[in-house]
This record gives C-alpha cells, structure tokens and sequence, in this order.
C-alpha cells in the first residue's frame, strides 16, 4: 500500500480521514435519538410518526446506495463523495429550520446523501488494499469512528436539555463543514480503474446478485446491523416512555453500545488476519446473541431497570465490532473490479433490512407490551445472522476441498 501523508491529495487518504467520513454517518444517525420523545412533543406527532426520522432515513439511504456505488465506479470515489457531503449540508439546514413534521422529514430524507461517506469509505479501503488487510483495515476504520457515536447521544442528550432538539442539528452541520473541508484537502482519487459507462455498472448488479458468497456476506451484514438498528428503533421508547429516562440519562447509556462496538472493531483490526472472516463472523453473531438474551432473562427475573436494559448491549456493539468489519470486506471481495457497486448494493440491501427491523421495533412497542418485542426481533435477527455466517463458511469449505481433490 502507498504511504499516506496526513492533508497530501498526492497520496491515498490518510486513515483519519476514513474515520471522519465514517464518523459524520454515525453522529447523524445516533446524535438526536435522546431528543426523539421530545421532537414528538414539539412537532405534535405520534412517535411511530417521528421515529420516522430513523426508518424511513434508513430507507432512503438504501436506496441511494444502489446509484452511489455505480456512480463512484464510473466516476470516481472524491467528486461522488465530495457531492454527497454537500448534498447533506444544506439538507441539515432544513432539518434545523423546520417548524412542521412534514418539513422535518424532507430535510431528513435529503440527508441521506451522506450514505456516500459509509459506501465509499469501504470501497476506498479495498482500493488500497487486499481482502484479509482491508478486514482489518476497516475494523480500525470503524473503531476510530465509534469514539463519535460513544459522545454523540450524549452531547445530543445534554444540548437538548439545555437549548432544545434543534441544537443537534446545528452541531452536525459545524462537523459536516470540518469533515467536508479535511475530504477537500486530503481525499485522492483511488478509482484508478473507472468503469466504461455508468449503464455498464448496473448490468453487472446480475453477476453479484449471482453470487452465493455475497448473498451470504450481505445477509450476515443485514442481520447483524439489523440487531442495532433494532435497538436504536425501540430503545428510545424503551428508556424514555417505559424507564423515565431524561434525554441526558439516555444519552450516557447509549455509551455502553457505542463503546462496545469500539472494542468489537479494535479486536477485528487486530485478530482478523489471523482468524480469518469466517470465524470473525460468527463469533461475533454469537456475542451479539448473548446480549440480546442477558437482557431478557434479566428483565424476566425482574430486574426492570435501565442497566439491566443498556449494559448488557454492550456485547451487541462488541459482536457488531467483530462480524461486520469482515463481512464488509466480503462483501467488496466477491468481484473486487466492481468494489463500489457491490459496497453500493450490499449496503442498499443491509440498510435496507436494517430500516424493516427498526420500524418493525418501533412499531410493536407499546406500554402494554413491555420491552419483549424489541428482544424478539433481536434475538430472531441475531439467530438468522448466524445462519447466514455458517452458508458462507459451508460454502468457502466446500470451494476449498474442491480445489484440493483438483490438486491432489
């Protein structure tokens, strides 16, 4: 891999810059979640209704994946990526000015562009680098950016509090201007192979939909996000309207996920190498599990309070940090001549779950319900996850064993 100089466009992107573009994408996901019940007072709407804010973002990102993976390959990582950003600035200025519901969700919906950052980011690492070091790579990546989501939910908690939800929107834009600015400076083109024509891009979504082994890596990827994506659907409901939970309190436990996922992505940077994706990916479906199923029997046994709700998410986040950095690079590996446009299409897909389980959670959610239901779509996601993991591993065996009888 060619060194990288910090600011120097005539070399890679430095690894801080990654970790910026991922991490503006984690802040404008998590940062409002403790203003959300509140966001539903102001606005006069139900919180199924705003909880759109989170689903329905979700939704629109999915689908902006599949034209940004393919734009990126014909065009390049750095004019797609620096459009997107752009895109998204003025966009948050909507969401900030907004007096409606319905104007709150627009801007919100225009916010998706920012998916270029997470698309690209995973495509610009495996331009740099081979499959089992861009596991790696993007575990670093993905750890770094965590540090984001761990402060997010509670500065979002705390200006809420203090100046009212609108604030978080102010503090995401004041990033998104840095991170736009460090792109601009330091982000080389590392497409050196640009696709003939955009068109061209799209026909070659057959030949990785064709493919079992990024069906299994994009669906181990869905079901894993989509036990996060559960949670961050219900877990607002849960701790505000279940648990009284003021946005700050909720801010601060939402630490446990977010530090969790740091040390599941700093021990697939250090052991996914070594281990390999596929014991990657399955370890951490297994961790990701366990969580789910602490907190029911915790619950269960009657220990109804926040801890016994938020701490043991923190081996959902680690299980995330440990399969979803390998799955990624499967998922760009399968055909790495098209690296963008199946980071694009694996991340429409995986997103795209993620907002079903999300709206799902929120939906089922009621005072009469309890928590059980988010558990439920947990653990069912978390089991299928597994599921999905254990094909990839039969079939990379089978391919292996293959290959051998061929050779001997």
């Amino acid at each position: 891999m060619t060194r990288t100089r910090f600011l120097d466009r005539n070399t890679p992107p430095h690894i801080a810059t990654l970790v910026l573009i991922a991490g503006l994408s984690a802040l404008n996901m998590n940062m409002f979640l403790p203003a959300l019940p509140a966001m539903a007072a102001d606005f006069e709407s139900s919180y199924a209704t705003i909880q759109l804010a989170i689903s329905g973002y979700l939704a629109g990102t999915a689908v902006l994946q599949l034209i940004i993976g393919p734009l990126s390959d014909r065009y390049g990582r750095r004019p797609v990526l620096l459009s997107g950003i752009g895109l998204f600035l003025l966009a948050t200025l909507v969401c900030i000015a907004a007096t409606s519901i319905e104007v709150f969700l627009v801007g919100r919906m225009l916010q998706t562009t920012l998916i270029a950052g997470l698309v690209l980011s995973r495509a610009i690492v495996r331009d740099m680098v081979p499959m089992e070091e861009a596991a790696s790579m993007i575990g670093y990546v993905t750890m770094g950016m965590t540090i984001v989501p761990m402060i997010g939910p509670v500065l979002g908690g705390v200006l809420s509090d203090l100046f009212g939800w609108q604030a978080n929107f102010v503090a995401i834009l004041v990033f998104g201007l840095l991170v736009m600015a460090i792109v601009w400076l330091d982000l080389k083109e590392t497409n050196d192979s640009p696709s003939a024509s955009f068109a061209a891009q799209f026909k070659a979504y057959p030949e990785l939909l064709s493919s079992g082994a990024f069906w299994g890596y994009t669906l181990t990827t869905t079901f894993a996000s989509g036990v996060f994506f559960a949670f961050l659907g219900g877990a607002p409901f849960v701790g505000s309207t279940l648990l009284g939970m003021s946005p700050t309190a909720l801010g601060l436990y939402f630490c446990f996920t977010a530090f969790g996922y740091m040390v599941g992505n700093f021990l697939s940077g250090r052991y996914a190498r070594r281990i390999g994706t596929g014991r990657m990916m399955l370890a951490g479906g297994v961790i990701t599990l366990a969580g789910t199923v602490i907190t029911g029997a915790l619950f269960l046994g009657g220990l109804e309070t926040a801890l016994a709700f938020f701490a043991p998410m923190f081996l959902v986040g680690v299980g995330n940090g440990v399969s979803l950095p390998s799955a990624n690079a499967g998922i760009v590996s399968v055909r790495p001549h098209l690296a963008g446009s199946a980071s694009g299409l694996g991340g429409a897909l995986t997103i795209g779950g993620g907002a079903v389980l999300s709206a799902l959670a929120g939906a089922l959610l009621t005072i009469e319900t309890g928590i059980y239901p988010l558990l439920v779509v947990m653990a069912a996601a978390s089991l299928a996850g597994i599921a999905a993991t254990l094909s990839v591993i039969g079939a990379d065996r089978r391919v292996r064993t293959r290959l051998s009888e061929q050779q001997g």
